[in-house]
Formats: C-alpha cells, sequence, structure tokens
C-alpha cells in the first residue's frame, strides 16, 4: 500500500496524495513498534517486572500517536508550499485509482485488527487498526478532494484537502497518545470497572457483608483487581481463607486467564454492619437487618460508609 500511495504521489505531484502517501510512511514505522510491543507484552513477569511487561502497549500506543502529529506537520508545510508556489498536477485518474485500491485494502484490514484486538484486549492491535481505519478514510477523503479537482478544474483545492487530512491525522494523533498516558498513569476505566462490579454482583452472597475501595488496572491482556471484603469478625483463618479462595476463583474466571485478584479482609463491626448484614443465624448481632447497601462503581471504589460511622462512635 505504500508503494501504490507513493507510485501516485509521483504519478500526480498532489499534495493530497502525499499527505496519505506520507502517513503510510508513518504507519510503517509505527508498526514495527507495535510487533515489537506484541513480542514482549507476551512474555511471562520475571524478576525485574513483576507485573509482567504489559505496560508497553501504552507506551507504543503513545509513540504511534506522537509519529501520525510529526507526520501531520510535514503534510502541512507540504500543502503550504504548493499553495504558495501553486500545484502542479497531472495524471489525477491513475492517482485516484491507486488511492482508492489502498483505501479498501485499509478499511479491511483495520476492521480486522480492530477485532481482533478487542477479542484479545491487545491495545496495540486496537491502536493499530484505528490507525488503519483513519489511514483509509483520509485515503477517501483524498479521493473525494481529487474529484473536485478534476470536476471543478480548481487546483487549489489539491492542497486544502492536504491541510484537512493533515488536521484530522492530528485528532487521531492526540487520541492515541492521550490513551497512552492514561493507561501509563492506570486511569480509572469505567468500562472495566462496570465489568468488575458486574462479576461481584452476581457472586453476592449474605457473607459479603461489604466491598469498598475497589481498584483495578491493566497490564496487556491481565487484569489486576484488587479490594477491600468485609466478611464475619468470627470467622477464623480456615474459614476466612476459604472463603477468600472461592471469591477469587469466581472474579479471575469471569476476567479471563491471567487475571490476578488481591482482596483484603475487613472484619464486620458490630456499631455499623449489622444494619446492612443478613448473615443468619449471628449471635453477635447488636441491630436488626434494616437493608443492603446499594453496590455501584461510585459506592464500591469509594471508603466504606459503615467505618465512618464506627469512627465517628468512637469519637464520641
Amino acid at each position: 500500500m505504500l508503494v501504490m500511495k507513493t507510485s501516485a504521489y509521483f504519478l500526480t505531484h498532489s499534495a493530497a496524495i502525499f499527505s496519505d502517501a506520507l502517513e503510510s510512511i508513518v504507519h510503517v514505522v509505527a508498526t514495527t513498534m507495535a510487533m515489537y510491543s506484541i513480542l514482549l507484552s507476551a512474555r511471562p513477569a520475571d524478576k525485574s517486572h513483576p507485573y509482567g511487561h504489559g505496560k508497553i502497549e501504552f507506551f507504543s500506543a503513545g509513540f504511534e500517536g506522537a509519529m501520525i502529529i510529526i507526520a501531520a506537520i510535514a503534510i502541512i508545510y507540504q500543502a503550504v508550499s504548493a499553495i504558495v508556489l501553486g500545484p502542479r498536477l497531472q495524471k489525477l485518474d491513475l492517482g485516484i485509482l491507486f488511492t482508492v485500491a489502498a483505501s479498501i485494502i485499509n478499511l479491511i484490514l483495520g476492521s480486522y485488527l480492530i477485532k481482533t484486538g478487542k477479542s484479545t484486549n491487545s491495545l496495540t492491535l486496537v491502536a493499530d487498526g484505528k490507525h488503519v481505519l483513519t489511514d483509509s478514510w483520509t485515503s477517501f477523503g483524498v479521493v473525494v478532494g481529487l474529484g473536485l479537482v478534476v470536476f471543478t478544474g480548481w487546483e487549489l483545492l489539491d492542497p486544502l484537502v492536504a491541510i484537512a487530512v493533515a488536521v484530522n491525522i492530528i485528532v487521531s494523533g492526540y487520541k492515541l497518545i492521550r490513551l497512552s498516558i492514561g493507561g501509563l498513569m492506570d486511569e480509572a476505566d469505567p468500562s472495566t470497572l462496570e465489568k468488575i462490579v458486574s462479576i461481584i454482583l452476581r457472586g453476592r452472597t449474605a457473607e459479603w457483608i461489604d466491598v469498598h475501595h475497589l481498584r483495578v488496572w491493566r497490564s496487556g491482556e491481565i487484569f489486576h483487581v484488587d479490594f477491600h471484603l468485609t466478611i464475619p469478625f468470627y470467622w477464623n483463618v480456615d474459614i476466612a481463607h476459604a472463603f477468600e479462595k472461592k471469591v477469587l476463583q469466581r472474579i479471575a474466571q469471569d476476567l479471563g486467564v491471567g487475571t490476578q485478584v488481591l482482596i483484603h479482609l475487613d472484619p464486620c463491626l458490630p456499631s455499623g454492619c449489622c444494619k446492612m448484614c443478613q448473615v443468619s443465624p449471628c449471635e453477635e448481632r447488636q441491630h436488626e437487618f434494616v437493608s443492603r447497601r446499594e453496590w455501584t462503581v461510585s459506592t464500591l471504589t469509594g471508603a466504606e460508609a459503615y467505618l465512618v460511622e464506627a469512627e465517628q462512635a468512637e469519637a464520641q
């Protein structure tokens, strides 16, 4: 596809086709980085990287975004030069034909990469697929622009289309960089949190007195989940451990192979827990059950309400 677009540029001397070809050059470099990051992220955890190597995928996405923006700046420079010096277009029919062919190929390839990336939880494949799709829509835009040039005879449309393409590329590059920074900074992902909360709700029993301080982050295709789980304070270590293991297995099974779950067990406080606890029979109960606490992303990712009440009671 790079050869097709480069050939189209030398045939036509079109700034718009140049912008399309330059993005493909950047894509070849970025895809090489993506391939390396996929190979590296597949390595198991070791002493130097106890959480695995999956974070390289976020770095790869940021690198690809930066390369896209650099390409856009070069495209704008070329387009402005064409405006100042005047476009010198030729053989637009062949150029349009080559660009249409490359665009169709990219459309198929990009859709396949995104589908594969989502099925394998690979940020690198999704980012690369989005880049390919952007490349495809860019090519379609170039074809439309050149078609207008052929139809109207106004050659100045060519560099103007190139500038429009560059602006679109900058937006795409910014989104990739933003995604990369969010991943490297372990930014909370609402969709992932919703998924984990739904898993917790499905497995909830009376012994799950409460859950709080839920956190999750991702390294490659591996999820790392941790939260505090409140259980009856009178359980011995064996019972508590067996219950924790059952919870761990349920969450890891639903999230996929490689999921790592860490649970901090908290003992219930009768002063704050009895009113929302359904464990029965319970010889230690000090208050009648009133209602279960609603579990949502906002409540589970925050601090436990009854802990605040308990601290206030102790202060009094």
